[in-house]
């Protein structure tokens, strides 16, 4: 009888472990490339998009851009019966101490916001830049179509609120357009703030920085690569927390570079045509984006992009010269490709808003021994939990044990040669993030 039941809790693990949810396959199938591309165009048309261009005129400038993003948020909303609120947030940015603003200004956030049924304050949140620029940030007149950076990411952004309104999630999801990135990351700064003084639980963003370029200023051209951006742990970590990685580890296993991996993961199990690349560092060298502001404050948050950058396309008045057409326009963004990167953000929002919370606490114990143990505080709605371990040189949780129990102990898994992390996991199969261990267990 004990035999059995071993092989019959094996044969659980293992069938929970592998389980797929066919919704996600829906999702990636209902993403449009052709709607990302009319939202696209649409975005280029309205001249230039800086920060501080007009925002009088209906035709062209910041004001009528976010004006007619707030318009196709608040269409989405209708269609799903006023599921998604959608407003805007805004902050108020002077010349003062700040050499990229040419003039005062209010710098506007388009928020839409679909509520969780069960953990209405917990927020995923998926976010496109508004603005664009011209060669010179303080050019604010000069035509800055900036098809690929953002309305690339801007247009994945609404896309995603056009396909998951059609369902429901425990825990909120909030697609957001935001404003003042190219001039000091004004926009994500001013809705972090405003996450903060609000109280958002928020299990992470999803930044969305130029997702349509598949044809690299080195040459290559790549249809299938995309980074994701992280940071290794927490910027305003305790000097406490800092100290105890001397001693047990963690120096690659913040929130950021848990939320990457999974990520990663989610990619490699129903999107496996793709090539998730996780790149170990907050941005690109020395620039920033958009989730920056919200891992300063303790946030997760990581950053999607194509792998290949062109830069004669990027922050470039549209110009020829020695035989270069440079310019972010219309003609250089893939449509297929940024319908790919917005199916990974839209099956990513989803898994995480269907998924149980995440532990609160793992403690692991084990030291000098031939097992590690670990325990955990129980979540609620959770059918169980994933222990995860890995090679402590490995990117990726590479082994799991699933498990029903809040304690577990791996025999013969010694804790010196391995990292470990638990999640929680839904009835449907779905996880939260992966928690690194948060306590010692004596």
């Amino acid at each position: 009888m004990k035999k059995i039941t071993t092989l019959l809790f094996l044969f659980v693990s293992v069938a929970l472990s592998a389980q797929t949810d066919a919704k996600i396959y829906d999702i990636i199938n209902a993403v449009s490339a052709d709607r990302i591309k009319a939202d696209v165009k649409r975005l280029t048309e309205f001249g230039t998009r800086n920060t501080f261009s007009d925002t009088i005129s209906n035709t062209r400038g910041i004001g009528a851009a976010r004006r007619w993003i707030k318009s196709e948020f608040e269409s989405i909303s209708k269609d799903c019966n006023n599921c998604i609120d959608v407003f805007y947030q805004k902050d108020f940015v002077t010349k003062k101490g700040n050499g990229r603003v040419p003039h005062d200004a209010w710098v506007v956030n388009v928020v839409a916001v679909q509520k969780g049924t069960k953990y209405p304050n917990k927020y995923v949140i998926m976010s496109g830049d508004i603005d664009s620029r011209a060669s010179n940030t303080m050019d604010f007149t000069t035509d800055a179509p900036g098809a690929n950076d953002n309305a690339s990411g801007m247009a994945g952004t609404i896309e995603a609120a056009r396909v998951l309104s059609k369902y429901k999630f425990e825990s909120s999801i909030i697609y957001v357009g935001l404003s003042g990135e190219e001039q000091g990351l004004f926009g994500g700064a001013g809705l972090a703030k405003y996450a903060k003084e609000n109280n958002w639980d928020i299990i992470g963003v999803l930044n969305n920085d130029m997702i349509g370029n598949i044809e690299g200023v080195d040459g290559v051209i790549d249809n299938r690569s995309f980074r994701i951006f992280s940071e290794p742990v927490p910027a305003n970590e305790s000097e406490r927390k800092r100290r105890m990685r001397r001693f047990y580890g963690g120096e690659v296993d913040g929130i950021s570079r848990q939320l990457a991996r999974y990520i990663h993961k989610n990619v490699k199990t129903y999107m496996p045509e793709m090539n998730p690349m996780m790149i170990y560092r907050l941005d690109r060298f020395g620039r920033g984006g958009h989730h920056r502001p919200f891992n300063d404050l303790g946030f997760a948050g990581i950053r999607i992009m194509e792998a290949h950058e062109n830069y004669t396309q990027q922050h470039q008045d549209i110009r020829t010269e020695n035989g270069i057409n440079y310019g972010d326009t219309f003609e250089h963004v893939n449509f297929p490709y940024a319908k790919k990167l917005t199916a990974v953000n839209a099956i990513n929002l989803a898994s995480l808003a269907w998924a149980p919370e995440a532990p609160k606490e793992v403690a692991i114990g084990g030291i000098v021994q031939a097992s590690a143990k670990l325990k955990w505080s129980k979540v609620e709605g959770a059918k169980g939990y994933k222990i995860y371990w890995r090679d402590t040189t490995s990117p990726t949780w590479d082994y799991s044990r699933y498990v029903e129990t809040t304690e577990f102990t791996l025999d013969g898994i010694v804790i010196d040669n391995f990292f470990f992390g638990v999640s929680a996991v839904s009835e449907n199969g779905h996880e939260s993030v992966v928690v690194f261990p948060n306590k010692i267990w004596r």
